[in-house]
């Protein structure tokens, strides 16, 4: 199992930390749509992924496992930047994979990416309650790890 993580290169980054959550409109396959500014008063944990993202692919397994053990104290976002909001891709992706914490968010012109990791895939920006950036990891990282534990305490306050 040591060996499945061993390409897992992102590291925790602090250096934008205080920056606000964009105030993007993200969507469901369904058209529902989410303003990831007006979610203040809950720490957000905002994954940018894309299916063709094998990196990103290794992480959602464990992002679904972060959603269900932090429950209503941490809420997990994942948002696909596959190009032009490949809707019915990204529900079949979920619907394969059979994720029971995660929602399919699409950002399909892509300005979470350019705003967040200048096009670099995965990203993952944990934002405390008040909408401020604590860290962010650009890269593959092992969510399932105490690392990742301890560094989400930072903005969870557990």
């Amino acid at each position: 199992m040591a060996g499945d993580k061993a390409g897992f290169a992102g590291e925790i980054d602090r250096s934008r930390a205080g920056e606000l959550m964009p105030a993007v409109l993200v969507s469901a396959p369904d058209g529902t749509q989410l303003n990831l500014g007006a979610l203040q008063g809950q720490p957000v944990l905002l994954n940018l992924w894309a299916t063709w993202c094998i990196p990103c692919v290794r992480e959602m397994p464990m992002l679904d496992e972060l959603a269900d053990e932090y429950g209503d104290s941490l809420r997990v976002v994942t948002v696909s930047q596959d190009k032009h909001g490949k809707a019915d891709k990204v529900e079949a992706f979920f619907e394969r994979l059979g994720f029971a914490n995660l929602e399919p968010w699409l950002d399909p012109d892509n300005k979470l990416d350019y705003a967040i990791s200048d096009g670099a895939l995965p990203a993952t920006v944990l934002y405390d309650a008040s909408g401020q950036e604590v860290w962010r990891v650009v890269g593959e990282y092992d969510w399932s790890s105490a690392a990742a534990r301890e560094a989400i305490a930072e903005g969870v306050g557990t």
